[in-house]
């Protein structure tokens, strides 16, 4: 079985080192720990199913960039326009 480092399964995905300590924490990866130079080092132990899996749950950044800008900020203005409302309601039931 292989191992890898934190760092070097979060470059390997494409994922942040604080979403590989999410997952290591939460148990969706296997994991080891190892001292090494008297400090406590957490290794990925890669396994064939669990690597599938993981593959799934990883969105694929093309598929994020498939909406224009235009559509992206009308998304975003919308939101803004239905968190301003909000905010408005409740400033009035504080009040």
């Amino acid at each position: 079985m292989e191992q890898l480092s934190i760092k070097s399964y979060a470059v390997k995905h494409k994922l942040s080192i604080f979403n590989v300590m999410k997952m290591v924490k939460s148990g969706k990866v296997k994991s080891r720990l190892i001292e090494e130079n008297g400090k406590e080092v957490t290794y990925i132990v890669l396994d064939e199913k669990t690597e599938e899996e993981v593959k799934k749950s990883i969105v694929p950044i093309t598929e994020k960039n498939n909406m224009s800008i235009k559509e992206e900020l009308k998304l975003l203005r919308e939101e803004v326009r239905v968190l301003r409302k909000e905010i408005a309601s409740l400033k009035k039931a504080i009040q």
